[in-house]
């Protein structure tokens, strides 16, 4: 009995040794700032004084009644994330199937792809705000075509495709690389044995391989969700939320209303509530596409 407790004891202490310091790091730079984020959101703290009062509810209250901008952005933010992420998985998936193809050049293709997701979200902004304001201006005056010519910075409609485009061709090549692995994963004599049966390119894609990379898709689905609804740094460099407003995303939201207007017990409830959303959609992802994964 004396034996089996030190055993026990010993794994305990073996457990904590290497999972200790990472939980710790994990709860300083994590935990701690998020139940500190939930505590503020019952204040009126401004994030610069010592002040703090507790309203209660009150921010939540205002931000479901009154504050309009803070809606205007979740919308505008959902919009974007049902676009970005069925493009992105789209042209990721597509990018997948052609380059795990009989193509000498495949390998090469595949890094080019892949290079803009290591372009950070701010420098990537920067490129690309030239590209729609020089490039694509000088490209509009050597051609003479209106899809060059447009505002593309300059108009709520075309601002909001304008970050619409960057994403995908940042994420898409990242989508690619885990499209590629399931690709590469499904068994030949499967897609062998329904080509004998006579089925054609469409429907062994659509009856064997879909349901085969099915947990890449859930995995996919889950980031894509998740870097759509917390866009920030692309958002801030290329419109900044402009023009007046038209593009500001939920993340860039809260960032201006708690570091701007100086209203960090607002902020803290807008970014509780987008914690919330965020949580709930992308558990509830996992969960439907979970139940559609199957096994070879």
């Amino acid at each position: 009995m004396a034996s089996s407790n030190k055993k026990k004891l010993k794994r305990g202490l073996d457990f904590w040794m290497f999972v200790g310091p990472v939980f710790l790091v994990f709860a300083v730079i994590v935990l701690v700032p998020f139940f500190n984020g939930v505590m503020y959101s019952f204040t009126d703290w401004n994030g610069i004084t010592g002040e703090l009062n507790w309203i209660g509810f009150d921010n939540y209250v205002r931000l479901f009644t009154s504050d309009e901008q803070f809606q205007q952005s979740f919308w505008l933010t959902t919009r974007y994330t049902i676009v970005a992420v069925v493009l992105t998985n789209v042209v990721g998936f597509i990018l997948a199937f052609l380059l795990t193809q009989n193509i000498r050049t495949r390998n090469f293709l595949r890094t080019i792809f892949f290079m803009p997701n290591l372009i950070g979200g701010l420098i990537l902004g920067f490129i690309w705000q030239f590209i729609y304001v020089k490039g694509f201006s000088s490209i509009g005056e050597l051609t003479g075509w209106s899809l060059f010519e447009l505002p593309w910075l300059g108009d709520a409609r075309t601002g909001f495709w304008g970050i619409v485009i960057v994403s995908i061709w940042q994420g898409g090549g990242y989508i690619m690389v885990i499209y590629i692995a399931a690709l590469q994963n499904v068994p030949q004599e499967l897609i062998e044995a329904a080509k004998i049966d006579g089925a054609n390119r469409l429907s062994t894609l659509r009856n064997i391989t879909i349901p085969l990379i099915m947990p890449s898709v859930t995995i996919c689905l889950f980031l894509t969700i998740s870097w759509s609804f917390k866009l920030f740094d692309t958002n801030l460099s290329l419109t900044n939320g402009g023009p007046f407003k038209s593009t500001e995303m939920l993340a860039l939201n809260i960032y201006k209303e708690s570091f701007t207007n100086n209203n960090l017990g607002l902020g803290s409830a807008k970014a509780v509530i987008f914690f919330v959303i965020v949580a709930a959609i992308t558990v509830t992802q996992v969960y439907l596409t979970k139940k559609r994964e199957v096994e070879a």
